[in-house]
């Protein structure tokens, strides 16, 4: 049996600011724009490279507005993510890693990891509403 998330709803106050923060900020895909009704509205936007959406709009949950955390977003190049979401005028939080390197118990220091492994480095991003997504390195290969 294969179970595949395709969707995940964010609360959000502002459909329309929110549109516009995922497709020119964050680079997400427009898949479909459909309101029907002024209380019925479903926006679904889709990360470069995911097999999972998001969906945004009125009528869709009854969650806080910004209560979304927890979310991921992984990159191949954690700076360069960085890098490249600040320079499309995101707040992107600074880049830590976990430490000590062996065990998922203890704290974080500055920089990405220093060898560079899988699901060891992080920084946040957040929505105009607060909804919080992590971006974490996997897959880095230097250039």
């Amino acid at each position: 049996m294969e179970y595949k998330l395709e969707v995940v709803i964010l609360p959000v106050s502002d459909v329309d600011r929110s549109l516009a923060f995922y497709t020119e900020h964050l680079d997400f895909n427009l898949d479909v724009d459909y309101g029907p009704s002024p209380v019925f509205r479903v926006v679904q936007l889709t990360p470069p490279g995911s097999a999972c959406s998001v969906q945004i709009g009125v009528g869709l949950t009854d969650a806080e507005p910004g209560s979304a955390q927890g979310l991921y977003l992984v990159v191949p190049d954690l700076e360069a993510a960085q890098a490249e979401l600040a320079s499309r005028g995101v707040d992107v939080g600074e880049i830590r890693h976990k430490s000590p390197n062996n065990t998922w118990q203890g704290g974080f220091e500055p920089g990405a990891d220093p060898e560079r492994r899988d699901y060891a480095s992080f920084a946040e991003v957040m929505d105009p509403d607060g909804n919080t997504w992590t971006l974490q390195e996997r897959g880095f290969r230097p250039s």
